[in-house]
């Protein structure tokens, strides 16, 4: 058990949010701008308060919907916030917006004619899983990984949004930056493109390279397009080195790699650190927001020099929510960091105590001497005891679920992978495959049986049984079985139907909703 004292927690804490809006103001005049910038301190006249902090709003959303709907929520139930309260149409947001809407479910929200899943969204918004289970990484993982699948589904910008919770997770009990990064990566797959601009960034620190150096090679090899492609959004400089040329939306790696070079680079200085993640240029009210989040977490709220804090004071103003559903005016979301803090800390203590988490928050001196460094990196789903059995719901991320929607029951996690695009057309089989996870103590049989649009036809059969192996056996607690689908004629923009599944002698019903959009207007991928 690693005993955490609650006076540095809340100081981390408050340093996370601090340190969040600062760099967020700080970047935001120069926000998608590729060029060098030469800042040093505020550029705007901030009359006492921060700007509206859209890397801020949603993590106010989140902490919203724990309070409402409890700690052991899943990306569907993310979903329907996010199509009542969310309220920007651009880029990720308004096209995982438009999909649900549609009715596709994360990940196909995330991922379905989305340019911008590769993007920025979702690794803005990953303190709030780190500070509701401070020291526990794998499970702030867990919650990143299905709050990143709403508007990222399988794209880099989900991969961003685990590495950067696990980190902030850990950070709340290790202080090596370096040690940070590498639980971070531990998370994601190792041959992603964030994955490699953060060790590209290590390296270029390793090598003694200037923060200057180091950013240009990250944008060597990792950067998307300039922003709409606007000419006078590149600098001269940078069009000189071909840096105006990209793939669009694909900006995370990039991010995520100039992220790690400020936090590296700034040698434990806050202004240091937040001003080269602006300098780079980029998303630069993101990276220094992030980065900013992270020194808090690493140093506290009292390391953050005063001078930073007095020009915006300690508001908290929103930009992208829905405040008149929001209580009287928004009036239900924390108006200020102090009260962020207090609120984040009630729900940390919910999910420590909900999920039998091995950190204390404690009155009494802290002691991380019980912190075992090398139980924060991800573990192999594969390897995992009988002993792991009570978090099993907060396993590290399963990236075979990446084309899948989980639905969640009280014994059961059961996944429907139709593939990366959810798509049926006429006459052409569609392949759906189930996997199903007994999450409890005892074996059971399923039987399964579709509910289909009439004149579908299903192979092996409509009816059938599964054996379910006790969930002790971490690793064969999963069960899988295909099916092929086709319509001779696929009617309306969109296919609902069902498999349920129940077990004989028990009263359990699940009821699977499966949606395939009609495919039949949409251009085949070369």
């Amino acid at each position: 058990m690693i005993r955490l004292n609650l006076a540095d927690y809340r100081d981390k804490v408050l340093g996370c949010w601090m340190g969040k809006n600062i760099g967020g103001t700080l970047g935001a005049p120069f926000e998608w701008r590729r060029q060098i910038n030469q800042v040093s301190f505020y550029t705007q006249d901030l009359s006492g308060e921060p700007l509206p902090n859209d890397d801020l709003d949603i993590q106010l959303l989140w902490l919203v919907a724990l309070e409402e709907m409890g700690v052991d929520i899943d990306a569907n139930l993310l979903a329907e916030y996010w199509t009542l309260y969310v309220t920007p149409h651009w880029a990720e947001y308004g096209t995982a917006k438009n999909n649900m809407r549609l009715g596709l479910l994360p990940p196909h929200s995330g991922s379905f004619h989305n340019d911008y899943k590769d993007s920025c969204g979702a690794f803005i918004r990953s303190e709030i899983w780190a500070c509701i289970a401070p020291g526990c990484p794998e499970v702030a993982a867990r919650y990143a990984y299905q709050d990143g699948a709403l508007d990222h589904g399988d794209g880099e910008g989900m991969f961003a949004a685990v590495f950067c919770a696990a980190l902030e997770s850990a950070a709340f009990v290790i202080s090596d930056l370096r040690k940070l990064i590498d639980i971070g990566l531990s998370y994601i797959p190792g041959g992603c493109a964030t994955a490699g601009a953060a060790r590209d960034a290590l390296n270029a620190y390793d090598e003694k390279l200037d923060w200057l150096a180091a950013r240009d090679r990250i944008l060597q090899v990792y950067r998307g397009s300039s922003h709409g492609d606007a000419p006078d959004l590149t600098s001269p400089r940078d069009r000189a080195k071909d840096f105006h040329t990209g793939r669009q939306g694909w900006d995370v790696p990039s991010n995520i790699g100039l992220l790690v070079l400020a936090l590296l680079y700034g040698e434990g200085d806050f202004a240091q650190t937040v001003c080269i993640a602006v300098n780079c240029g980029e998303d630069t009210d993101c990276t220094a927001a992030t980065a900013g989040s992270i020194f808090g977490i690493l140093r506290g709220y009292q390391a953050i020099p005063q001078a930073w804090i007095e020009p915006i004071g300690v508001k908290i103003k929103t930009a992208c929510l829905n405040l008149g559903e929001l209580g009287y005016f928004g009036n239900q979301l924390p108006q200020d960091v102090h009260e962020m803090t207090r609120r984040t800390e009630r729900i940390a203590r919910q999910v420590l105590s909900a999920f039998n988490l091995p950190v204390e928050l404690t009155d009494e001196e802290g002691d991380l001497s019980q912190c075992d460094e090398a139980a924060l990196f991800a573990k192999d789903p594969n390897t995992r005891s009988s002993a792991d059995f009570a978090t099993r719901r907060f396993a590290p991320p399963d990236y075979a679920h990446l084309n899948a929607v989980v639905h969640r029951f009280p014994f059961f996690e059961v996944a429907v992978d139709t593939g990366p695009d959810p798509l049926v057309r006429d006459g052409e089989p569609v392949k759906v495959t189930l996997r199903i996870r007994n999450l409890y103590k005892i074996q059971d049989n399923l039987r399964l049986h579709w509910y289909l649009p009439e004149g579908w036809q299903i192979s092996p059969s409509p009816d059938g049984t599964l054996f379910a192996p006790t969930g002790w056996l971490a690793h064969r607690s999963t069960v899988e079985a295909e099916f092929e689908l086709c319509a001779a004629r696929v009617v309306g923009d969109v296919a609902r139907f069902a498999v349920e599944i129940t077990i004989p002698g028990r009263p359990t019903v699940m009821l699977v909703p499966v949606t395939l959009v009609n495919g039949n207007l949409v251009r085949k991928n070369p």
